[in-house]
């Protein structure tokens, strides 16, 4: 992405939400032997579109660099492994996902929810980018395709026969550089009557709760549901029903299909959080503005009180 340019829609980046300084990659943690080296600092500063109201970062590193390694694994964390075996009941109860269609999760990670469907016997197959945690999954007996999703890995899965009846991501919309390209991959791959699912932090709870530590390098985007449902619909997908979730401080789940398809009824959710959304302020760059200067004024009272 060009230097404060929308990574969506491309429109110039003026207005900064919050500003936390100089800060080194989340997980770049320095081992014992790197102690007396130097350690690489960016800039870590959101803007809003003012257009589209995506609320994004700057690019300073690759995603190579950032999750060749990784170091989360999603397993260790009990109360994660209940989300995810909730997640994949409710899905087997909502749709009747049976044995003969297919589970595909992008950042897959080590198979922590992906092993849920293979336990009911339904054919799964994980996207995950990074070798070491993809490693996980396979030795779990989960088939794991190792790299980026996006439009060339999607249209290479289908040159394979891969098309997908549910395709879903945790917490991985808010980590792509490339939202295009990342969107647009999921309509290439998903089966005619497919269904998306997403879930990402919510900008709403991140704005009016000042979650100021969910701010990272690794979170390229800050979305509320109006704009990800603008950008799905560019892409040619729509989104029938949306969720809120506690986890990650207030998330959302956001379910999608193909634009033409006609199968699933769009549920009263989704109104109710556009309106939501637009009482607090979300299409206005008042609002982001103010949050600006709320910001400012809660760093400088908790310097005051290190002094």
């Amino acid at each position: 992405m060009p230097a404060k340019q929308c990574r969506f829609c491309q429109t110039h980046l003026t207005d900064t939400v919050v500003d936390l300084g100089m800060s080194p990659l989340s997980n770049s943690y320095v081992s014992v032997e790197q102690l007396n080296t130097k350690e690489a600092f960016y800039p870590l500063r959101a803007y809003v579109c003012p257009k589209c109201f995506l609320v994004q970062l700057e690019d300073f590193e690759s995603p190579d660099a950032i999750f060749n390694d990784y170091a989360y694994f999603s397993s260790y964390a009990d109360t994660w492994l209940t989300h995810a075996r909730q997640y994949t009941e409710k899905m087997c109860e909502r749709f009747a996902t049976t044995n003969k269609k297919l589970v595909v999760e992008i950042a897959s990670n080590d198979g922590y929810l992906l092993q849920y469907f293979t336990e009911r016997g339904i054919p799964v197959l994980g996207i995950e980018p990074a070798a070491n945690v993809a490693q996980v999954s396979i030795e779990k007996g989960i088939p794991t395709e190792i790299g980026f999703f996006g439009r060339k890995l999607a249209q290479k899965l289908v040159g394979d026969g891969v098309k997908a009846d549910l395709l879903l991501g945790n917490n991985v919309l808010a980590h792509v550089p490339d939202i295009n390209d990342f969107v647009s991959g999921m309509k290439i791959l998903l089966q005619k009557d497919g269904i998306i699912t997403m879930e990402f932090p919510h900008l709403l709870k991140l704005m009016k709760e000042r979650q100021f530590d969910t701010i990272y390098h690794e979170h390229f985007s800050y979305l509320s549901f109006s704009t990800a449902e603008h950008i799905f619909s560019a892409h040619g997908l729509k989104m029938f029903d949306v969720e809120e979730l506690p986890t990650h401080g207030g998330s959302l789940r956001i379910y999608a299909c193909h634009s033409d398809f006609h199968g699933h009824v769009v549920r009263g959710r989704v109104a109710r959080m556009k309106e939501k959304e637009a009482r607090f302020g979300l299409k206005e760059i008042a609002t982001y503005r103010a949050f600006a200067e709320k910001a400012k004024s809660l760093k400088l009272e908790l310097l005051a009180t290190l002094i």
